[in-house]
């Protein structure tokens, strides 16, 4: 049996008895004041809001395929050519990963995937066909693959043999319902030959997780890939596409240097030393995947990390504001102070009060915040295009970050209130000779109103900067027409669907035109190649855009000649269309000068019969590159219809019903093009919801530190007020009192912030190859913003100071 002395005992109830009068007294104190607690809840409810919603999806972009088996092994292998700028993809030739297996023994496992997005599959059945049009697409892969990467089997086995496929869980039950997956067929299309072939189920795969970038669902026997796609041989050393890819996870013990370092002589093995252009290959880390926004990653690092410090700046403005209102609150409660110094409280105690005050509003306005961030998450998902969870319980991460980020606002927030209210001396407390050099001085609580409102004009002045770039991107001439263009897909190129495709478009109601093409001017696929040009004895130390166009590609998207003439619409011989960027880095100084010269490209002899005017082929992040139009059926994946804008409800129908005619056996699907493009700014479009959001709350808690400075300045000027009124001080005088004093505030706030911004979004637009430049009329705009934000925040409190009667405040002298 356990005994406790008296005296443990004892003193156990003394601490519990305290610590419950402090509870007790801060509950009054909070309920007698209604105004100040609801506005200290507010604002810390919107800064741990944010701060818990910035954390879950800082969290969530952190954990990208971080549950992946011996992670730090594995690699992606990455390939550019030599020569000229050394632009680095992920797609790599068929027989590298075997080779280097074969070769090097600190490779443990080899695994090769090879995806196609956006394709038809289908699901034989007795009586009819089931299709669906995969988005993410399907991929062939080995064995190998899945013993790198970790999407484990729920059931069945891998693809060991050719026409045998697996898919996920949610795959299976969206194709066969209820009904045991393993062993039924699925069927995919050839769309360059029109094959179909088909593939029995061999096994089923656990559902992917959110944070993995590989969003294939369903995947197929890589020893049918050759079937599917000529190109992608066991032994083309010269095939390299985005399409293709290798993995590699190292043996134990080995490193990434090691393997970097054997790279180059491994290059010069399976291509001539002496070739040029020849393939070069370097390892990417499968942590730098989905945050290598250069190749193909989703989210960049840096946005990350601004994330993180925006919502740091949210709390602190939180806490800065609660300060400034408990300073402020400060006088009003000196004889309270007074009092229980006299009954004998001591300083620790009287600083443990406030502080218990301080723990309850905090604590509350964590609770809040905690049911916010779980309520408007839906919201921010669908927003954002994200999957973030919040699970208290079974988030470790989470359940670390709550509490040491509620004693982080507590200890901050409460500190200097507490220690102020502590060191009261009582007797000038009981007299009422405290002014506000005892409670934090004035000078104090304007400094940390600037830091309040030097933050709020940061994300302001970032936001208009962001807003613009974006104006900019989406409504600057890009060199084609984007406007009420109809992108179908071709998913048959062979000259009869074509063919059948272009009579009955060309009769739809409200088409203008019609092109056939590779891909839209703009567009996100590559075909990157090599160029001689004139019979050069070398190929350019420069690689060309290849792009698929027929004779109304340059009509059709309104492109201009800057040289020569259009594409022949008769194939008799090979003719190839080339920009003016191709032009300069030829070394020519005209476009006439190229005209009707022998060229080679991509191993095919034609001659340049003209020159169009530069457009934008990718975003405005990317600079124009040399590209090159040539003709060809085979390069035909896609059909671009310009539509007459007023008719377009007549259009729509019409050449839907052009297309299932064409293609039965296939899914309608279509694009607008301006829709296309606006896509490629996805990630700063997110950018800019964010800050707009983030500015929004900052300048919200803002105005709340705003009108806690304006009630303490009011208190403290009252008789000063009244002085001046009785002297013949009009209501207009009296609110310039109170005016130039913010005004003052706002503008050192605006000094503090404007360099700061300009810095951070100059750095920021360096990521756009053609940006705006930030001007004086961005930073005026943000400080009228500020301006206005402040007088509807200190307008009514400053108006009522004025017209409050001289005599009250007189009398009580």
């Amino acid at each position: 049996m356990t005994y406790t002395s008296p005296v443990k005992w004892q003193f156990s109830c003394c601490a519990c008895f305290m610590l419950m009068n402090y509870f007790k007294t801060a509950l009054r104190t909070l309920q007698r004041n209604k105004a100040y607690t609801l506005v200290n809840i507010l604002g810390l409810t919107l800064g741990l809001a944010c701060a818990i919603l910035i954390f879950s999806l800082v969290k969530f972009h952190l954990s990208f395929d971080n549950f992946h088996e011996g992670k730090e092994r594995i690699y992606r292998v990455l390939t550019a050519v030599q020569g000229g700028q050394m632009t680095w993809q992920p797609g790599v030739p068929p027989p590298l990963a075997e080779a280097m297996r074969n070769d090097y023994a600190f490779i443990e496992e080899a695994g090769r995937v090879a995806t196609f997005k956006d394709q038809l599959v289908s699901v034989p059945q007795e009586v009819s066909v089931k299709k669906f049009q995969e988005e993410a697409g399907f991929s062939f892969a080995d064995p190998s693959f899945f013993r790198i990467m970790h999407y484990p089997l729920a059931k069945g086995s891998l693809m060991a043999k050719p026409n045998t496929a697996v898919i996920t869980e949610r795959i299976a039950e969206k194709y066969f319902g209820n009904t045991n997956a393993i062993g039924r067929s699925i069927r995919v299309i050839n769309r360059f030959n029109n094959n179909k072939l088909e593939f029995r189920v061999t096994g089923i795969l656990q559902n992917l997780p959110a944070n993995t970038d590989r969003r294939q669902e369903v995947y197929l026997s890589y020893q049918n890939l050759h079937d599917f796609h000529r190109g992608f041989a066991e032994d083309n050393w010269y095939q390299t596409s985005a399409i293709h890819q290798s993995y590699f996870r190292l043996k134990p013990g080995a490193t990434a240097a090691e393997a970097a370092n054997v790279l180059p002589a491994f290059s010069d093995k399976h291509y001539n030393p002496q070739q040029e252009n020849r393939f070069r290959f370097s390892l990417q880390p499968l942590s730098d995947i989905h945050f290598n926004t250069g190749i193909d990653g989703k989210v960049d690092r840096q946005h990350l990390w601004a994330l993180s410090l925006t919502g740091l700046f949210l709390v602190i403005t939180a806490c800065v504001n609660f300060i400034n209102l408990a300073t402020a609150q400060a006088l009003s409660r000196s004889k309270e102070i007074g009092i229980r110094k006299v009954l004998g409280s001591l300083r620790l105690q009287l600083f443990r009060q406030f502080i218990t005050e301080t723990a309850i509003i905090a604590t509350t306005a964590m609770v809040l915040a905690f049911v916010l961030s779980i309520s408007i998450l839906p919201y921010v998902n669908q927003l954002f295009g994200t999957q973030l969870s919040i699970h208290l319980f079974s988030d470790v991460q989470l359940m670390l970050f709550l509490p040491v980020l509620l004693l982080a606002v507590i200890f901050f927030a409460g500190s200097y209130p507490g220690l102020i209210l502590a060191g009261f001396q009582p007797v000038a407390a009981l007299k009422g000779k405290l002014s506000h050099r005892h409670a934090g001085g004035l000078n104090v609580r304007k400094g940390l109103v600037v830091t309040q409102f030097a933050i709020s004009q940061l994300l302001i002045i970032g936001t208009l900067v962001i807003a613009n770039q974006m104006r900019y991107a989406k409504q600057a001439d890009l060199g084609f027409r984007k406007d009420a263009m109809v992108m179908l897909p071709v998913p048959v190129r062979d000259q009869a669907s074509t063919g059948t495709l272009n009579a009955l478009l060309a009769a739809a109601p409200g088409v203008e035109g019609l092109t056939f093409c590779g891909e839209e001017p703009a567009g996100h696929e590559t075909y990157i190649t090599n160029i001689r040009y004139a019979g050069r004895e070398k190929s350019e130390d420069f690689s060309i855009y290849l792009k698929g166009a027929d004779a109304r590609y340059v009509p059709v998207f309104g492109l201009q000649l800057a040289a020569g003439r259009n594409l022949s619409p008769i194939d008799t011989s090979k003719e190839y269309l080339v920009n003016e960027t191709t032009v300069k880095k030829l070394g020519l100084s005209s476009p006439e000068q190229a005209i009707n010269q022998p060229v080679r490209i991509d191993g095919s002899q034609g001659l340049i019969v003209g020159v169009v005017k530069d457009f934008h082929n990718r975003s405005f992040h990317e600079p124009i590159i040399p590209i090159c139009l040539t003709s060809g059926t085979g390069w035909y994946g896609r059909c671009a219809v310009k539509v007459d804008a007023s008719r377009l409800s007549a259009a729509m129908p019409a050449i839907e019903a052009a297309w299932n005619k064409t293609f039965p056996d296939h899914l309608y699907k279509y694009d607008f093009l301006d829709e296309k493009i606006a896509r490629f700014y996805q990630l700063d479009d997110m950018l800019l919801r964010l800050i707009q959001f983030f500015a929004a709350v900052a300048i919200l808690i803002g105005c709340m530190g705003l009108y806690g400075l304006m009630s303490f300045m009011a208190a403290q000027k009252t008789k000063e007020v009244g002085v001046r009124k009785v002297l013949g001080a009009s209501v207009q005088n009296i609110l310039w009192l109170f005016g130039k004093e913010f005004g003052k505030l706002l503008l050192i706030a605006f000094v503090i912030a404007a360099p700061v911004a300009w810095y951070v979004m100059t750095d920021w637009l360096q990521n756009f190859a053609y940006r705006i430049r930030i001007g004086v009329g961005i930073f005026a705009l943000a400080i009228l913003v500020t301006v206005v934000v402040a007088v509807v925040s200190i307008g009514y409190r400053s108006v009522q100071a004025a017209l409050m009667n001289p005599m009250r405040s007189l009398r009580s002298e």
